[in-house]
């Protein structure tokens, strides 16, 4: 079984999930998507794969979301999608792939059902 997760070191997290699932004997493939974002298409799949909309895997915190006027309601998918790639740091993580599923790691134990 392939497992990848889209990681941020630097977050507690993202951290915790890991050692969860490195815990259960899986060593996954690390994609530090700050460095390396998915592509458009492949973020559109793993939102597909958790069964969400991007809004609800973004960062509405951050100052970027804001700037950029990520709330407006006529933003296609397509285009918030765009803009989670063009600044990885509105991505929500960790997000952990495998076995055709998604999960997103808040709490860091909700990465155990792709497994």
């Amino acid at each position: 079984m392939t497992v990848s997760i889209l990681h941020n070191p630097r977050c507690s997290k993202s951290r915790q999930a890991l050692q969860i699932l490195k815990e259960k004997g899986v060593e996954p493939q690390i994609i530090e998507y700050m460095n390396s974002p998915p592509s458009e298409k492949a973020m559109d799949s793993i939102l597909r794969l958790m069964g969400k909309e991007p809004r609800e895997v973004m960062r509405r915190k951050e100052p970027e979301y804001a700037e950029q006027e990520l709330d407006d309601p006529d933003l296609t998918r397509e285009q918030l999608i765009a803009a989670m790639i063009a600044t990885p740091k509105l991505i929500e993580r960790p997000i952990v792939i495998g076995n055709g599923k998604a999960a997103l790691g808040r709490p860091p134990e909700e990465v155990l059902k792709v497994l």
